[in-house]
């Protein structure tokens, strides 16, 4: 049976602002638009994940070794267009508005897994109710995209290698389902995360506790010590 092959659409307002800011590009790999999927209309309260990342966008120098990381042990290569976890940065922004952290919430209430027709993104129990990509049902409609309701949207539309580059949808899974992890005991909420671990600032950082839902204050937080004042950086 031949998979489905959605069609591109146009930009929309809303759209091209996530595009613009989720679509990096790499040898390697391109991002797509789609959509055409209805959502669901079950409103089952979900399993809240058992960890989230937070980060502190002041500490961040935009050296993206977080990305590189990232794609690493889910891909098995370096590639920007593979991260999960998105560094943007504003050429004509002033600090610390010149940089942007753009990682999965794991939201409380995700709309991306309400929206997914295929059932293919789904609350995990086995890892943590973490918000997960099951890539066999993904049939790379990007309904998840278009219902992603942060700018950027939190998840990417990729042609996957491994799919005979096949459309897919990729997001955070706190590195629950990275093939390509360095610890035998992998990641997860039980385990480590590579944009954590890799990052030489400690501008990540895990958590197991839900952060505030409402707007960003939850997970864009201070993680700076008092060595990180003396350097000129706000106390908060």
């Amino acid at each position: 049976m031949k998979p489905k092959v959605p069609k591109k659409i146009g930009l929309s307002r809303r759209t091209f602002l996530k595009c613009t800011g989720t679509i990096v590009f790499a040898i390697g790999g391109s991002g797509y638009l789609l959509s055409g999927c209805k959502a669901k209309e079950d409103g089952a309260k979900m399993a809240v994940s058992d960890g989230y990342l937070i980060v502190d966008v002041e500490k961040c120098q935009g050296c993206i070794s977080c990305m590189l990381a990232c794609s690493l042990v889910h891909e098995g290569a370096e590639s920007l267009s593979y991260s999960r976890i998105q560094i943007l940065q504003d050429s004509f922004g002033k600090f610390p508005d010149d940089l942007t952290i753009a990682q999965c919430r794991q939201c409380e209430s995700p709309a991306c897994v309400e929206a997914c027709p295929e059932d293919a993104l789904a609350v995990n129990a086995e890892f943590g109710h973490v918000r997960m990509v099951d890539k066999e049902k993904c049939t790379g409609c990007g309904s998840c995209f278009e219902a992603c309701p942060h700018t950027p949207a939190r998840l990417l539309v990729v042609e996957d290698e491994t799919f005979n580059r096949e459309l897919k949808s990729l997001k955070c899974d706190l590195c629950a389902n990275a093939p390509y992890h360095w610890d035998e005991k992998g990641g997860g909420p039980g385990g480590k995360q590579a944009c954590v671990e890799v990052c030489p600032v400690g501008a990540i950082a895990f958590t197991r506790k839900l952060p505030d839902q409402e707007g960003e204050s939850g997970y864009k937080v201070n993680l700076r010590d008092k060595n990180w004042v003396k350097l000129g950086y706000r106390k908060s």
